[in-house]
């Protein structure tokens, strides 16, 4: 039997520190009184589901949205540092500006060759980032098999499962877009992923 697996697929609420375009992957910050209105307004949308798990970057970010949403729903919370986001090395905690303004080098060679460079202070690769990922998510699919399951997560992160499941190359990584306490959906069939919904 053809059994679907559901996916509810969030990115955490808006950051401090936001307006400045910062670079987080694993630094540890927390979501703005915005952000917890955003994460508020996904868990109503999301209340009547019949989600039988969450689980979560163990980042403080992830963490508040997935406690947001799981006040309305009594299943098991998992944080899992493997759904953390890209990890930026040197770059971390600096804002886009100051990355244009220190690394040009570095970033033309990030753009040349965007899978496979790393980034200095053992930054990860965009296809180890990916692997690290894809494994990650497998693992919560085979767990959650059948069920509907709810994963609050980061943009870096979501954008490699959407790339997995609309057959898109990993270089396509950055023509997807995902805004602050965005939602997307993905059926998982045995023959395949049908995204039905993609920022929403």
């Amino acid at each position: 039997m053809n059994q679907r697996t559901r996916v509810y697929l969030s990115r955490h609420g808006q950051i401090d520190g936001y307006e400045s375009i910062p670079v987080y992957g694993y630094t540890d910050v927390d979501i703005t009184r915005i952000g917890v209105l955003q994460m508020e307004s996904l868990a109503e949308r999301l209340r009547l589901t019949n989600i039988r798990a969450i689980y979560a970057s163990d980042l403080r970010r992830s963490v508040k949205g997935a406690e947001i949403i799981g006040k309305y729903h009594d299943v098991p919370l998992y944080f899992l540092p493997e759904l953390r986001e890209m990890f930026f090395g040197d770059w971390e905690g600096i804002t886009l500006s100051e990355l244009e303004k220190q690394f040009p080098e570095e970033l033309k060679k990030r753009k040349q060759a965007l899978l496979t460079y790393k980034i200095p202070g053992n930054g990860e690769s965009v296809l180890e980032f990916s692997k690290r990922i894809t494994t990650c998510y497998q693992k919560i699919l085979s767990a959650q098999r059948g069920q509907a399951v709810l994963i609050v997560a980061h943009g870096g992160v979501n954008r490699v499962i959407l790339c997995q499941a609309l057959g898109l190359d990993l270089s396509r990584l950055f023509s997807l877009h995902q805004d602050y306490g965005c939602l997307n959906i993905i059926d998982i069939h045995d023959d395949g992923a049908q995204v039905r919904l993609v920022n929403g």
